[in-house]
């Protein structure tokens, strides 16, 4: 590798993850201790003392806590002072970070970079459960730079029918794939179980996974005291499991850095791709619910940088929010499902913390390359309700080509197609997706997506258990329904 190139070839050289099970929330370290145990944990693992301190970029997506510059924190501990600090938000994509960190080498504006996050979960509940409020210390420094989202993630509609929460929105697209496979409500969760506990099964032999017990198909498929309904296919074990108190954190160097701090050519993985979308439709707006034209676009860029098909990528991690995110990326890009598609064994058995699991399955994916498991790795971002796309491709193999990083936000605007949502409907419609949300002590209420005869979206709901009962057992998208006032009052 010549100077000239190895000043501007990102090297991922550093990894650490940091999961705490911690049951007394006094005793659990709070999410900016997480980080820090991380960052320290990715600066050990490269075997340099000084690696740290030459920190030029340090980005961290915000979790559920208040710090307003945890990188700024993170310069300090570490002796990094003149580092650029940036905060994002929910709604920007955490690949964006590590896109960006790798951008800044390959530019030649830094030799070494960080990404981390960190969410304790865990010890909220914990402390909740305690009456109290887990303490944490308070920041009044500010970034350098803070992200957050262009727009809302929701439509008004959404919110005013009750999907304060991803899970509903997610489980409406589901039953619109499982429209468009031809499958019938009963074969559909048989296959979600069954995607599912292959998942747990994973989980079960990842050493930083937070339940590492195996879980059946039938007790992922039937809702019980321990695994309620949530939304409709989906029960609870369908679910990320964002009660977790983990962190992560990604260090990168140029090439010539890394020679020059006598980092082992062993801990080297090489960031090839970095491709997203921030093209944001609401979900009740989107064209077809049943496939994801920013997953397709963003997939291949990422596959095509490599000079790879997705046949010959080894290790493959679709972002597991709900099943509905692996089997519309799966479909995107080429990928069976009948394949293992996940690393950690996904958000709801490894764990997914607030904000921060992409980061963490990126650790993963690189251990595994080290340890000789694959060649390379592709790794699959969603932010929102598969609002946005992204997708990292890794080699531990020197790459023979510069390292991509592209924002194909307009190219995914020109393919996608949108409907306008209605405030207000009564007439008969077309169903294009559905499902029913359950909550503690609530009586379940179904929410349908209809296709207006004007080409139009609305959404209507309804308490009616004869209704609820039939929707659950017969497949509803793509048949007609009488609605009065935005409420369902009638099927067929």
């Amino acid at each position: 590798m010549k100077s000239s190139a190895a000043d501007r070839t990102p090297v991922l050289v550093g990894i650490g993850l940091a999961t705490r099970h911690e049951e007394d929330y006094i005793r659990a370290l709070e999410p900016m201790d997480l980080m820090l145990e991380a960052v320290a944990a990715a600066g050990a693992d490269t075997t340099s003392d000084g690696v740290l301190t030459g920190l030029q970029y340090i980005a961290v997506p915000r979790g559920r806590w208040n710090y307003s510059n945890p990188a700024g924190e993170i310069a300090r501990n570490f002796n990094a002072p003149d580092a650029v600090t940036v905060l994002t938000t929910p709604g920007v994509l955490q690949q964006t970070l590590i896109g960006e960190a790798c951008a800044r080498i390959a530019r030649g504006e830094a030799h070494t970079t960080l990404v981390t996050g960190a969410d304790a979960g865990y010890r909220i509940l914990k402390a909740q459960i305690a009456k109290v409020q887990a303490p944490e210390r308070v920041q009044d420094d500010q970034p350098d730079i803070y992200m957050q989202p262009m727009d809302e993630l929701r439509h008004a509609v959404e919110k005013r029918v009750g999907l304060q929460m991803p899970v509903g929105l997610y489980a409406i697209m589901e039953s619109a794939y499982r429209a468009k496979q031809g499958w019938s409500i009963a074969e559909h969760r048989d296959q979600l179980a069954a995607l599912w506990s292959r998942f747990s099964e994973i989980a079960e032999k990842n050493p930083h996974a937070w339940h590492k017990k195996s879980v059946t198909a039938a007790a992922i498929r039937e809702a019980s005291d321990r695994n309620p309904m949530q939304a409709f296919p989906y029960t609870r074990y369908h679910c990320s499991t964002w009660n977790v108190d983990q962190a992560s954190a990604l260090l990168f160097c140029s090439a010539a850095r890394a020679e020059e701090l006598g980092i082992p050519r062993t801990q080297w993985v090489f960031p090839l791709a970095s491709t997203e979308s921030n093209h944001m439709v609401a979900v009740s707006a989107r064209e077809d619910l049943a496939s994801c034209p920013g997953a397709g676009i963003t997939g291949r860029a990422a596959l095509e940088a490599g000079g790879l098909t997705a046949d010959k990528i080894d290790l493959i991690e679709l972002y597991s929010c709900f099943p509905l995110a692996v089997e519309i990326y799966a479909a995107a890009v080429g990928l069976s499902l009948s394949r293992d598609l996940t690393v950690t064994g996904g958000m709801a058995f490894a764990g997914g913390p607030y904000n921060n699991y992409f980061l963490q399955s990126t650790c993963r994916a690189a251990e595994l390359l080290r340890e000789g498991k694959g060649r390379n790795a592709l790794l699959s971002c969603v932010s929102g309700i598969v609002t946005k796309q992204a997708f990292g491709l890794w080699s531990i193999d020197e790459p023979t080509r510069p390292f991509v990083h592209a924002d194909l936000t307009d190219k995914v605007a020109q393919e996608m197609g949108v409907r306008e949502v209605l405030e207000d409907f009564s007439g008969n419609a077309r169903v294009a997706g559905y499902t029913v949300l359950y909550g503690r002590g609530q009586v379940p209420k179904a929410v349908l997506l209809v296709d207006t005869p004007n080409g139009m979206r609305a959404m209507a709901t309804t308490e009616d258990s004869a209704l609820i009962a039939t929707m659950e057992e017969n497949e509803l998208v793509g048949g007609n329904v009488k609605i009065v006032d935005n409420q369902l009052v009638g099927i067929g």
